[in-house]
This record gives C-alpha cells, structure tokens and sequence, in this order.
C-alpha cells in the first residue's frame, strides 16, 4: 500500500513563505507523478502544481511565479515552496502520487493566510 505523509502547513501572513513536505513509501517503488492540490472550504480539490520523473512542471494559473515545486534526493519525495501568500491560498493541501495506474492521497496539511 502506498502511503503519502505531508508536512510543513500552518498559519502565515499574507505575503510570507511556507514550503510543504511530502514523503512517500515504501521505498521499494518508484513514484513517478508526484504533486500538490488542495481544496478550500465549499470548493472543488484543484491541481496547484505537478512534478514527473524528468523533472516536467506544470502550476495553477494562480500561483505561477509564486510557487515552486521540486523533488528531493530521498527517494519519493516532493517539495512546495510558496512564497507571497495571499489569503486566498488558504486550503487543506494534499500530496498526491501516482503509482501503478492509481492515484494515492495524503491526509493533507492544513494552511491559513492571514490577511
């Protein structure tokens, strides 16, 4: 069973930076679609950035320039940095992984902007 524990949520001002951790085991299997969605509150789960095993990116319209997304040297791992954060970031955010035709989901970490 594949499991994706996320870190690194919390509250920060709008304009400060938070970066999101993301691991994925076991580390026997390779994940090769890793990223990041998240979901605010009365509102559909959204794509925020996407990481493949080449290193391809893709982001939301809303946080290109803002965000970045990277992968670790430990095996299935991905990062979210987010800088400038506006109160409308605030979300439940959600580490996703692709493996073996099936999307698996983090618990999510919660991040609040404050205004």
């Amino acid at each position: 069973q594949v499991r994706l524990v996320e870190s690194g949520g919390g509250l920060v001002q709008a304009g400060g930076s938070l970066r999101l951790s993301c691991v994925g085991s076991p580390s026997i299997i390779s994940i090769n679609d890793m990223g990041w969605y998240r979901q605010a509150p009365g509102k559909e789960r959204e794509l925020v950035a996407g990481i493949n095993s080449d290193g391809t990116t893709k982001f939301a319209n809303s946080v290109k320039g803002r965000f970045t997304i990277s992968r670790g040297n430990a095996k299935n791992t991905v990062y979210l940095q987010m800088n400038r954060l506006k109160p409308e970031d605030t979300a439940v955010y959600y580490c996703n992984g692709k493996w073996a035709r099936t999307d698996y989901w983090g618990k999510g970490t919660l991040v609040t902007v404050s205004s």
